[in-house]
């Protein structure tokens, strides 16, 4: 980008990049904000600062990547309830669960944890969104608390290079307290229409071991890296995908020539579960880096997997999205 502002082509870097905040004015978001990123790579992306600093929809080239529930965004600080979630998850290209439960609804040890957590229902604090070096930068701070309980907190760097087409998500999780903390950690990437389609397939290194988490996910053994057409009242299939060396998994669909390629830090994030719901009005690809098998706070503690952050101890999760053309012939 300096380069072309050296020899003149540009004089005003609005012509390569869109970094913006605009306030959502009706429906259910109104009064919302969003932070809009659109790239000279061709990458469009919506950034929820209200919303945990999740993206919301996007789009490379012109053409939908990611997948909106039936809901659409959902409204500011919407703390979930019960499973209240069904009512108002948006999807969106990523929607972070935790961080004390991820998975379904549950009473551990007397306290009630709705589905997926509350992460995604809490505000970011602390938000800057500015253009450093031809890399766009926004940042902010989650923090989850209770009176006499936790203090978890979240400081979330979003990375996007001006020239390029990926959006990296760096979160440092700190324990603010003397007292270790169980903790849950899901990044919930969804794609769909008209990237998913049955045209579509999904790569994933060969040194991995597939679990089915039900017994109709395991009728689906052998499919799992293709698609079919919508189907009315499909049940959603979901596979825990446990890499032993490479932390990659990628979507491509040849007749459109576009993929996505995730990336995240297996060391923190061990386990990629794998959402396939092909059902009619809900098709969704959900590939979702977890630290846990998501099976809610209650059930992965009984299950000897809970994730534990010891006193005033930190961790860094990442976890890069690269959208890029293919031909058939690759």
């Amino acid at each position: 980008m300096e380069k072309l502002k050296r020899k003149g082509y540009i004089g005003n870097p609005a012509q390569l990049y869109t970094l913006r905040t605009v306030t959502l004015a009706e429906g259910k978001a109104g009064g919302t904000r969003v932070i809009e990123v659109r790239t000279a790579g061709g990458l469009e992306l919506d950034i929820l600062p209200d919303n945990g600093l999740d993206i919301g929809q996007a789009r490379y080239k012109g053409v939908n990547m990611s997948w909106l529930s039936k809901n659409g965004y959902d409204g500011k600080a919407d703390m979930p309830y019960e499973n209240e979630f069904l009512n108002t998850f948006p999807g969106g290209l990523l929607y972070t669960c935790g961080l004390r439960s991820a998975g379904p609804a549950n009473r551990d040890n007397g306290e009630w944890h709705p589905l997926h957590g509350r992460y995604h229902s809490l505000a970011a604090e602390q938000v800057c969104a500015e253009e450093e070096g031809g890399t766009i930068v926004i940042k902010g701070r989650i923090r989850e608390t209770a009176l006499f309980g936790h203090v978890l907190s979240v400081r979330r760097v979003i990375t996007v290079p001006v020239m390029g087409a990926e959006v990296t998500i760096r979160d440092t999780v700190a324990n603010e307290t003397g007292k270790a903390e169980e903790y849950m950690h899901l990044y919930h990437c969804n794609f769909g229409y008209p990237l998913l389609s049955e045209k579509a397939r999904l790569v994933l290194p060969e040194e991995r071991e597939t679990i089915p988490r039900t017994e109709f996910a395991r009728t689906g053994l052998g499919r799992e890296l293709v698609f079919d057409e919508p189907t009315e009242g499909e049940e959603e299939r979901v596979f825990f995908q446990v890499m032993k060396r490479e932390f990659w998994a990628r979507l491509e669909n040849l007749s459109l020539g576009v993929a996505v390629k995730i990336a995240w830090s297996g060391d923190t994030l061990p386990v990629l579960s794998q959402w396939r719901s092909m059902a009619s009005g809900d098709y969704a690809l959900g590939l979702e880096p977890s630290n846990s098998y998501i099976m809610g706070r209650h059930a992965e503690r009984e299950n000897g997997t809970l994730p534990v952050l010891g006193a005033y101890e930190t961790r860094e999760n990442t976890v890069t999205i690269r959208f890029e053309e293919v031909n058939e012939n690759e």
